[in-house]
């Protein structure tokens, strides 16, 4: 899981979208030279929903009525939701935008995600889950898919989330112009 395959890696996250899910089997035979990203998913009908709220997942395996799995290429970008609630109502909101890694990026180890990620951006509580939701359609509204949105733009969004400033929108200009310095090397 340590070997690098950084020109490989461009090549298959440029594709992604042009290719097919690959089969577990596939998977199964890359996991030695491509680090798979694992996130753990589940859902409780009155009590806890974990969900991804965006993220296209080379494939999800359901383990059984209530849990499943999605797993990640090296560099895709997702956001997972957790919700929960008790007799009174709910008890926590939790919203985290991250990037899967490969294996020279620095990772946190974060809960359910094996074997960790680059955390973008980390909203707690219903009032911050709400305003980042609201950007995130926003987004959507633009015809700018999520998972292509500037990983600045997360860790800004969670900057002045933290610091209880305005949050800044993604305009068409933002998404145009980290683009543009993608194709750069």
């Amino acid at each position: 899981m340590n070997a690098s395959i950084a020109p490989a890696v461009n090549v298959a996250t440029a594709a992604a979208s042009t290719t097919p899910t690959p089969l577990l089997s596939t998977l199964a035979s890359q996991a030695g030279n491509v680090p798979l990203t694992r996130v753990s998913l589940a859902y409780i009908e009155p009590r806890f929903n974990l969900y991804l709220r965006f993220g296209e997942p080379a494939r999800t395996l359901r383990l059984d009525r209530w849990r499943r799995v999605a797993v990640f290429l090296p560099r895709a970008m997702f956001c997972r939701v957790r919700w929960e609630a008790s007799d009174y109502g709910t008890i926590r909101w939790q919203l985290m935008v991250m990037q899967a890694a490969t294996p020279l990026d620095d990772v946190q180890r974060i809960p359910g995600v094996r074997p960790g990620a680059r955390l973008l951006l980390h909203a707690e509580g219903e009032n911050a889950v709400r305003a980042v939701l609201e950007r995130i359609d926003g987004i959507d509204a633009q015809g700018i898919a999520a998972i292509d949105v500037s990983p600045a733009y997360w860790r800004t969004l969670g900057n002045r989330l933290a610091a209880r400033l305005t949050l800044p929108e993604y305009t068409a200009e933002r998404h145009a112009a980290w683009l543009a310095g993608r194709t750069f090397p």
